[in-house]
C-alpha cells in the first residue's frame, strides 16, 4: 500500500510540469491575440488605413438614401503622400495613358475629396492630379468609346492606374464586366459645383471612334468663377385690362362695377392664409346677393340691329366711312 501511494505521487510530481507548460502556452497565445486585436482597434480608432497611410473618407449618405448632387468646394490642392508615393496637384495635367478601373457601393456615399458626395450612379471619377471639380475626356481605347467625366476625388492609388471611373461611366465605356480597360485620359476643364451634370455627361457618349466633347448649349458647363447669390426678389405688379368697348360692347342696364355696393351683414375675409374657422358664416353656404334691381328683366347679350329695321328718315348719309358699317355695301340695304 505505501509503494502504491509512493508511485501515485510520483506520477503526480511528473505530470505537473506538463500540465504548467500547456497551460502557459495557452496564455501566451491568448495574451498575443489580446495584443493584436488592441493594436486593430488603435489603427480603427485613428482611422489610418495601414495599407496606405491615410484615413477613409466617412460615409454620409446610407445605402439607399438619395445622394445630394454638386456643392463641395473648387480646390486644386497641395502636394500629398499615399502608400509611400508622393502626388502633386496641376492646374494643367497633362494627358496620359494607361489602366482604368471603377469603385462602386464600397464608396456610394462617401464624401469625395472636395466636399461631395460620390454617386456610384453618377458620371463621376477619381484622378491622383486634376483639379476637383473638373472635366476629363476618358476613351476607352480597346473600344473606341469616349466620355467626359466629372472628377470630384482623389485616386487611384493602386499600381499603375490613371484614373478610377464610377460604376456608371464604367459600363458606359464599356469595361465594367471585365473591371479595367486600357484608357486614354485628358484633361477638359474646370466643372461648376452647382447641381447636377449627369444627364450632360451621359449625352457626352461616343460609341463612333470620335473624342467626346461638351455641347456648347449645356446649362451646365465649365465654370471658373464661383457661383453667383441668387438676384433679390421684386414685388410682381399685377396690371388691369380694361375691356374693349367697341369688340365686345356691354349691355345699356348692366350696372358698374363702382355702382355695385356690397351688403353690410356679409363678413369679408382676412387676408390669406387664413383658417377658415376665424370667418363667421364661412363654413356654411353663401347667399347670392343680386345685383339687379328688382323687377328688371336681366339683360341679354347684345344685338346688333340691321338696316332693314332703321326708323325713317334713315339716310345713307348719317353713316361715317370709318364707322362700324363703313365697309358694308349701302345698295344691300333697304331704307324705310
Amino acid at each position: 500500500m505505501h509503494c502504491d501511494r509512493a508511485e501515485g505521487k510520483t506520477g503526480l510530481k511528473e505530470a505537473m510540469p506538463s500540465i504548467n507548460h500547456r497551460a502557459l502556452l495557452r496564455i501566451a497565445g491568448v495574451t498575443a491575440i489580446a495584443l493584436t486585436a488592441a493594436n486593430c482597434s488603435s489603427n480603427v480608432r485613428g482611422g489610418i488605413d495601414p495599407k496606405y497611410g491615410v484615413a477613409p473618407s466617412p460615409k454620409v449618405v446610407a445605402d439607399g438614401q438619395p445622394v445630394p448632387k454638386g456643392g463641395g468646394r473648387q480646390m486644386v490642392g497641395k502636394p500629398y503622400t499615399v502608400a509611400g508615393r508622393t502626388y502633386v496637384p496641376d492646374e494643367t495635367p497633362r494627358a496620359s495613358e494607361g489602366l482604368a478601373s471603377w469603385y462602386g457601393s464600397n464608396f456610394h456615399g462617401r464624401m469625395t475629396a472636395n466636399g461631395e458626395v460620390f454617386d456610384r450612379d453618377s458620371i463621376a471619377a477619381a484622378h491622383t492630379t486634376m483639379p476637383l471639380p473638373s472635366y476629363a475626356r476618358v476613351t476607352n481605347i480597346q473600344n473606341g468609346h469616349s466620355m467626359i467625366v466629372r472628377v470630384n476625388d482623389r485616386g487611384p492609388f493602386h499600381g499603375n492606374r490613371v484614373i478610377d471611373v464610377s460604376e456608371r461611366a464604367a459600363s458606359a465605356l464599356g469595361f465594367r464586366q471585365q473591371g479595367t480597360a486600357r484608357v486614354r485620359v485628358e484633361y477638359v476643364g474646370r466643372a461648376s459645383t452647382n447641381g447636377s451634370d449627369d444627364r450632360i455627361l451621359l449625352a457626352s457618349l461616343r460609341t463612333d471612334g470620335q473624342p467626346a466633347s461638351l455641347t456648347t448649349g449645356a446649362p451646365t458647363m465649365i465654370a471658373r468663377a464661383r457661383p453667383q447669390p441668387n438676384a433679390p426678389r421684386q414685388a410682381i405688379a399685377l396690371r388691369t385690362y380694361e375691356p374693349d368697348d367697341e369688340a365686345y360692347p356691354a349691355p345699356a342696364n348692366q350696372p358698374s362695377a363702382a355702382s355695385g355696393a356690397v351688403a353690410g351683414n356679409v363678413p369679408l375675409p382676412p387676408e390669406r392664409p387664413f383658417d377658415l374657422g376665424t370667418i363667421p358664416g364661412a363654413t356654411g353656404p353663401v347667399a347670392k346677393i343680386s345685383s339687379v334691381a328688382p323687377g328688371t328683366a336681366p339683360a341679354s347679350r347684345p344685338v346688333v340691329a340691321s338696316l332693314n329695321q332703321a326708323p325713317a328718315g334713315v339716310t345713307e348719309a348719317g353713316f361715317q366711312r370709318n364707322g362700324s358699317y363703313g365697309s358694308a355695301n349701302p345698295s344691300k340695304f333697304v331704307l324705310r
